[in-house]
């Protein structure tokens, strides 16, 4: 039976209303850490939080590098943020024009999010620079290198540009893939087409019931073992649809290499 509206916009409702208390705690908290001249954590957990509130319930499999690390995910909907930020309290690259969206900007900035600009050819090697300081100071980093939802549930070929920061190759700094799996719900989350964004957040976030999501941490690829960053993309890519397929036939990890399901 189809949700009636009313229901639907009474969840939205509900749901924006703990996300905007989840925001004034975690700017107290933010702005707490500001004044004692501390890196603050408080972006990441709000995502995550806000995740949690939309009705993700993730599980984690494999682990995590904790710093020095590019994290290479699939993407398939906004949601993807709050997931991998909630678990890995990572930072992200993102086009340029998100900085001047409202509110999305605003937070994108507070969560310390690297703007690139993927029109312009003479800012390529700057860009990388940035990217590779970053990196060098330990800050996990998150990459959706499809650059767009619009593959849905296919995992579209990956944009090799932005990983040229990672050649040469830096010591200790790996590349790890991320295969973000939503299970049969995949398709009624999916943010493609023509379809407005706060269109589909209003749809995801009056939607009944919770998110099944697993995160799949994938073997870190060294980019010193690749000739390019071609390679390495595509090496990244066919380990996340392996894992994907692996998961679609049933050949799900053992309990012990579950690690966790983020709150």
């Amino acid at each position: 039976m189809q949700t009636p509206p009313s229901s639907a916009k009474w969840r939205v409702i509900l749901r924006l209303a703990r996300i905007v208390g989840a925001l004034f705690v975690c700017l107290l908290g933010h702005y707490a850490c500001k004044l004692l001249r501390i890196r603050s954590p408080w972006p990441r957990i709000f995502l995550g939080w806000v995740g949690r509130i939309a009705g993700l319930r993730v599980t984690c499999v494999g682990r995590p590098l904790k710093s020095h690390v590019l994290l290479l995910a699939n993407h398939v909907s906004w949601l993807d943020i709050m997931l991998l930020a909630g678990a890995t309290g990572c930072v992200f690259i993102s086009k340029k024009e998100v900085a001047r969206w409202p509110i999305a900007g605003w937070l994108a900035r507070l969560n310390e999010t690297i703007f690139i600009d993927r029109t312009g050819r003479t800012t390529v090697h700057d860009q990388a620079q940035a990217l590779r300081a970053a990196l060098a100071a330990q800050t996990p980093i998150a990459l959706f290198p499809e650059g767009t939802t619009e593959g849905g549930i296919e995992v579209l070929p990956f944009r090799a540009s932005l990983l040229a920061a990672l050649f040469p190759p830096m010591a200790g700094v790996l590349v790890q893939p991320v295969a973000i799996d939503y299970h049969a719900v995949a398709h009624d989350i999916a943010w493609v087409g023509d379809e407005r964004a706060d269109v589909n957040a209003m749809r995801v976030l009056g939607r009944r019931g919770t998110i099944p999501v697993t995160l799949h941490f994938l073997e870190p690829v060294d980019p010193a073992h690749m000739v390019s960053r071609k390679e390495l993309a595509a090496a990244a890519r066919a380990e996340i649809i392996a894992a994907m397929q692996s998961a679609a036939a049933g050949g799900f990890p053992s309990p012990a290499d579950r690690l966790y399901a983020p709150r």
